[in-house]
């Protein structure tokens, strides 16, 4: 982390977040408790071999369907040391990719909000995965990560010290952090033919 300390308080920070606008859905939210309840969505459709490719283009949320400006598409395959064909990054690298991104997004917020201006964030993870357990070679070793490891590169108008505490912030507040961090239920159904 390169820390630059800066003596000029009265300097406009803007690092792209509108923290006016959070704010002000926090305090919506907080009287509206059925309107923070939201369902975000993906779907799936297989390509061929390990290649398939996600949609998401809606979700529920303030109390009602949403659709966006677009669909976002994202696929997602192996390398072809597991005989597939390398189309597209593993799914377990796109949970890595939404760790980074939603740290790195609470960071920029948590920063504006403290009015602390971003230069540059870069986020490097990486984690350990013992393929035994996905290949059925042991029942004992887990399917996923064993560790995740995120390491940041940040420079900031702001002390190591405040660094870290923005860091830290965006860790305690990180929906994806969460998600990776903790038991979530997950209910697998399948449809008839």
């Amino acid at each position: 982390m390169t820390a630059t300390k800066t003596t000029h308080p009265a300097k406009t920070v803007d690092n792209g977040v509108n923290v006016t606008a959070l704010l002000g859905a926090r305090e919506a939210l907080a009287n509206a408790p059925q309107a923070a309840q939201f369902k975000w969505r993906a779907s799936c459709e297989w390509l061929n071999g390990t290649h398939s490719r996600s949609a998401i283009g809606t979700f529920y949320g303030l109390g009602s369907e949403q659709q966006r400006g677009k669909t976002f598409a994202i696929e997602a395959d192996h390398p072809q040391v597991f005989a597939s064909e390398d189309n597209a990054p593993t799914p377990v690298e796109l949970v890595l990719s939404g760790l980074a991104s939603c740290l790195t997004a609470g960071i920029a917020a948590v920063a504006q909000h403290r009015g602390i201006q971003i230069h540059s964030i870069k986020a490097s993870l990486e984690a350990d995965m013992d393929l035994y357990g996905i290949l059925g070679i042991d029942a004992d070793v887990r399917n996923g990560f064993g560790a995740v490891r995120v390491n940041f590169d940040i420079k900031a108008d702001a002390s190591e010290a405040d660094i870290k505490a923005l860091v830290a912030q965006s860790q305690k507040r990180s929906a994806v952090f969460d998600i990776v961090t903790n038991p979530t239920a997950v209910f697998v159904t399948v449809n008839g033919p």
